[in-house]
């Protein structure tokens, strides 16, 4: 494998774990580091539409990145 192939496969994992990384720092400040089972229903619903609002934040991200590359 050259140098180049090999860069190419560490930053593909790299970026696979930081990713993991911010989703469950998302995820631990939506639920505020409480397990689902010990929060009331109006928490949970609370965490569930932070969850929603961050995807949609990122739609929204990647759909104006694609659009400033026109």
């Amino acid at each position: 494998m050259s140098n180049q192939m090999i860069n190419m496969v560490i930053r593909m994992i790299t970026r696979k774990l930081i990713n993991k990384g911010v989703n469950k720092g998302i995820n631990m400040a939506a639920t505020r580091g409480r397990d689902p089972q010990d929060m009331t229903p109006a928490e949970r619903q609370q965490a569930k539409n932070a969850r929603q609002q961050t995807k949609n934040a990122r739609k929204a991200m990647r759909v104006t990145r694609k659009i400033g590359k026109f």
